[in-house]
């Protein structure tokens, strides 16, 4: 009984490996297994025996499969079918699909069963009560969200802030922060990195008495890198820039330039940072002009959860009078991300 169950496991193993996707290294490795993905620029084989082996493209000699594969090539091109080999340095597609049985470049998969396209993102809460001899309430509420398609980008973002203290004496409350922000961009890659953006951002601070800021305008970025352990892009456009306040200030209300860029860097599977600036100058003053810029970490704590640390800065040089130039803000949230 012991050596019958023996060679039906033996049987089952070389069925398995019989039926399974195949990578031919150009070291002269072979990787049995079923081809899961595109991940970094390494082909991620699930084998019975070894788990996940990833394997760089560059040293993909070619490759096979026993069912139809989803490959997306740079040029556009989609292929849903099964691969068969080709000589070194290409792949082949069967002739049982929509393509005619040709062969393509290794070096130009852009992906391999990406993903469906749905939206990411995190929703982060902060907060602090003190009673005693000190009376205040503060409120911190931040929204992410992102959708990455095959040739665009949607993201939006929004946050509210309050916070009021209690005056021991008196009794009476006093706001001391009040202020929210709502943006939406859309990007459209016209290759895999250079893309034209729309956006649109409205924003309200009472403490700084400015009653709407509202920026509109379109541009052009480049995705200078976009992997899973680091992101950076660099934008520039023209934005329509108007400002009303809650006092006698004249309302503002010109052509601005926007020049902008964005830096997102994992240093390790726990902890990533990440760096935004946006300068929008007046196209017919240059010395009239708005930054907002923030910087941050972000520790993972579980598989969904996460406590980030950031500071923001927003500088207008011609602010409500009465009001500073310069607005500064230290935020500690906690958060769950989706």
């Amino acid at each position: 009984m012991r050596a019958s169950l023996v060679v039906v496991l033996a049987g089952l193993l070389l069925a398995a490996t019989a039926s399974a996707d195949e990578v031919l290294c150009k070291n002269g490795d072979r990787i049995s297994g079923k081809i899961e993905r595109l991940d970094d620029g390494k082909i991620v084989v699930s084998s019975l025996v070894a788990g996940d082996v990833k394997i760089k493209l560059a040293d993909v000699k070619t490759f096979a499969t026993t069912e139809p594969l989803e490959v997306y090539l740079n040029d556009g091109t989609v292929i849903k079918q099964k691969i068969v080999v080709a000589e070194d340095g290409k792949f082949a597609v069967a002739k049982d699909g929509r393509l005619a049985p040709q062969s393509f470049a290794i070096a130009d998969i852009k992906s391999i069963n990406p993903p469906p396209v749905a939206w990411t993102g995190d929703l982060s809460v902060g907060g602090m009560i003190t009673r005693g001899n000190s009376s205040t309430d503060n409120l911190n509420i931040a929204l992410n969200l992102v959708r990455r398609g095959e040739n665009d980008r949607i993201t939006v973002g929004a946050a509210y802030l309050y916070g009021r203290q209690k005056d021991p004496d008196t009794g009476d409350k006093k706001t001391t922060t009040d202020n929210w922000f709502a943006a939406v961009k859309y990007d459209y890659f016209f290759t895999p990195k250079f893309y034209g953006y729309a956006q649109t951002r409205v924003e309200r601070d009472r403490i700084a008495e400015l009653d709407l800021r509202l920026t509109a305008g379109v541009g052009v970025g480049y995705q200078w890198v976009e992997k899973p352990d680091l992101k950076f892009s660099t934008e520039g456009g023209l934005t329509w820039f108007y400002e009303s306040y809650t006092n006698d200030t004249p309302k503002d209300d010109h052509l601005a330039l926007r020049l902008a860029y964005h830096l997102e860097k994992a240093f390790n599977d726990k902890v990533r940072g990440f760096h935004n600036l946006e300068y929008f100058p007046s196209i017919e003053d240059i010395g009239d002009y708005f930054l907002v810029t923030d910087a941050g970490l972000r520790a993972t704590l579980t598989k969904n959860m996460f406590a980030e640390l950031k500071v923001q800065l927003d500088y207008d040089s011609t602010p409500a009078e009465g009001a500073h130039n310069t607005n500064v803000r230290w935020i500690l949230n906690v958060g769950w991300a989706f």
